[in-house]
């Protein structure tokens, strides 16, 4: 493994060793510190940080097995909205103020998009002699 591949397992990596700590942090430290509400969107944070962890093993799958700018651009996709989305939840519920939470849905609209960017990566064969997925081919 190398390149984009080996780059996109490693963001899948630190990203799911995080939100398996915050979890458990979340789960054990503050289940009797933070108003339930609050441990809720810890928990939501945790969880999608998680589920966008296994989606950058799905973009190093596919970088692996036919690299594209489609692959990458979801990647970076997937990468800023859940620091973006997951960050700004993660905040708001150890007491940071509103303003935190109105980032939120911009994150969440990057991790959409790295959903949609991924389609065009794996959605035809590749062509001899023509990078698979990418805008101009």
């Amino acid at each position: 493994m190398k390149g984009a591949s080996q780059f996109w397992v490693r963001a899948a990596a630190i990203n799911g060793l995080l939100a398996v700590a915050a979890g458990a942090f979340g789960a054990h430290a503050l289940k009797t510190r933070l108003a339930a509400d609050r441990l809720d969107v810890f928990e939501t944070a945790a969880r999608y940080q998680m589920y966008h962890a296994l989606a950058l093993l799905g973009v190093a799958w596919i970088a692996g097995r036919s690299p594209s700018r489609w692959a990458s651009a979801g990647g970076t996709a997937f990468l800023l909205g859940t620091v973006i989305f997951s960050g700004s939840l993660y905040v708001y519920a150890l007491g940071g103020g509103r303003a935190f939470a109105r980032v939120t849905p911009i994150g969440g609209a990057a991790l959409l998009a790295g959903w949609v960017l991924l389609w065009p990566a794996a959605g035809r064969p590749a062509r001899a002699g023509h990078d698979r997925g990418d805008p101009g081919d």
